[in-house]
């Protein structure tokens, strides 16, 4: 089975409204997929919630967000916001949420 974890980078509402649409793309025709907030999106999550993105709560509602970036949420100033969301804070690498292990698991990683 096929595996993608997309590793979201980018602050751009439009580009990850892209990931979410892959994502959820996929998992509806049995593709596995997850999600990552990383980098400049994690400032989107607090966005997303606020304003009840319904492609974003889907994507939370089936559980294909494998988390926000601990150290980038700090950094970002939205790290209390984004720990009352009921999403897992990832810092595995050096604080930021790593790839390694996601590809352990044999996910292809896309980052946009």
């Amino acid at each position: 089975m096929d595996k993608y974890l997309f590793y979201g980078m980018t602050g751009n509402k439009m580009c990850f409204n892209h990931i979410l649409l892959n994502a959820l793309d996929l998992v509806d025709n049995g593709v596995e997929a997850k999600i990552i907030f990383e980098g400049e999106s994690v400032k989107l999550v607090s966005v997303f919630e606020e304003e009840k993105n319904t492609l974003y709560l889907k994507a939370k509602e089936r559980g294909l967000i494998a988390g926000i970036c601990l150290a980038c949420s700090k950094v970002m100033g939205v790290f209390e916001k984004n720990s009352g969301y009921g999403l897992p804070m990832l810092g595995d690498m050096s604080g930021h949420a790593g790839m390694r292990p996601f590809t352990r698991e044999g996910y292809l990683v896309i980052s946009m």
